[in-house]
């Protein structure tokens, strides 16, 4: 597929990749070929670079190479075989879920139904529960269809053969983006557990035993030096890498590095593979976001242990875009890496 690099005129300064065919949104705009967007890419990313080292890639043991500021850049999403609508008001169309105008404060109990553990407590130990007041989310069962099936229930080996959940999601035919956690162990303790783990099978729009796009076993993981080296939780995002294109049935996420004003005023939408719902069943929960740092957005979504990895994103005119990418509960707030200029580069870099 031949891409261009469209820039937006508009006051936004949007900056947005698209494939032929597709739609980077409403406005004028000027193109060139995609050699002058990477080179565009790629200066931008030594800029921030020269700033901020933490963000830079690294690869597993025999992994095949691949290739902040107030601008937004985004990268465009893409459908798989089946498609469902989403909702103008930022929030998916699902039954029996609707944002509410007020959060309940009572706690709800919840019932585990799953043997394997949380990957976070691989590298974190025990975590606070990140259901925050009344239980309220939605199990989606129509996972064969867009945009339920980019989600995917991971199965993580670690190098001590231990076995863990997470969640990852398309970017692209190849690409799984998820936690840093999830593909980098840290500080566990445990002899031979840390570092890159041995496997991850990625079972995207998986529904409990029903499996409808088989699963997929890879080694060929990312990161980045900020999470590996240092352990830091602002740089704690990997990616995934299959040998097949299975998320050209699956469908992906687009991705987008935002200001904070847009931020504020966006809907977090989740949906992943908690450890607390009947094992391998996806859960979707929505809500505004409540603050936003330089590395991090913050949000009060319900999630559960297992979903470490999940996309945090919003909807905008139908089309989704990742803005965050769900790592950490708490008990009033919940939160993910933020999608910075650096973070989107890297994105780009891995999706290739």
């Amino acid at each position: 597929m031949r891409f261009t690099l469209q820039v937006d005129d508009h006051a936004d300064g949007v900056t947005t990749a698209a494939g032929s065919g597709e739609s980077a949104g409403a406005g004028s705009a000027s193109s060139a070929d995609v050699d002058a967007g990477r080179a565009v890419e790629a200066g931008a990313a030594q800029s921030e670079a020269a700033s901020d080292k933490g963000h830079t890639s690294v690869s597993s043991p025999g992994a095949d190479a691949a290739g902040a500021g107030t601008g937004e850049s985004q990268e465009p999403p893409g459908a798989g075989d089946g498609e469902s609508a989403a909702a103008d008001s930022g929030v998916e169309q699902v039954e029996g879920y609707e944002l509410p105008d007020a959060e309940a404060a009572a706690e709800a109990a919840v019932d585990v139904d799953e043997n394997l553990p949380d990957i976070a407590a691989a590298s974190f130990g025990s975590a606070p529960r990140a259901v925050i007041g009344a239980d309220d989310r939605v199990q989606i069962t129509a996972t064969s269809t867009y945009p339920w099936s980019v989600h995917a229930s991971l199965r993580i080996t670690a190098n001590d053969g231990s076995q863990w959940i997470g969640t990852g999601w398309f970017i692209g035919p190849h690409t799984l983006i998820t936690a840093g956690h999830v593909v980098f162990i840290k500080n566990s303790g445990v002899p031979n557990r840390d570092g890159w783990v041995r496997s991850i099978t990625v079972i995207p729009g998986r529904n409990g035993a029903a499996q409808p796009f088989g699963s997929s076993v890879s080694s060929n993981l990312r990161s980045v030096t900020g999470w590996t080296g240092s352990g830091d939780q602002e740089y704690d995002y990997g990616a995934i890498i299959l040998s097949t294109d299975l998320g050209s049935s699956t469908g992906w996420l687009g991705f987008g590095a935002f200001s904070d004003a847009t931020l504020l005023a966006s809907i977090a939408n989740i949906s992943g593979y908690p450890g607390d719902k009947p094992a391998g069943t996806q859960w979707y929960h929505a809500r505004k976001v409540t603050s936003v740092g330089p590395r991090k957005v913050y949000y009060d979504v319900d999630t559960f242990g297992g979903q470490s990895g999940s996309a945090v994103y919003r909807i905008v005119n139908g089309q989704r875009f990742a803005v965050a990418v769900h790592a950490y509960g708490g008990a009033t707030s919940n939160s993910g890496t933020r999608i910075t200029t650096p973070v989107f580069n890297n994105l780009v870099a891995w999706k290739a």
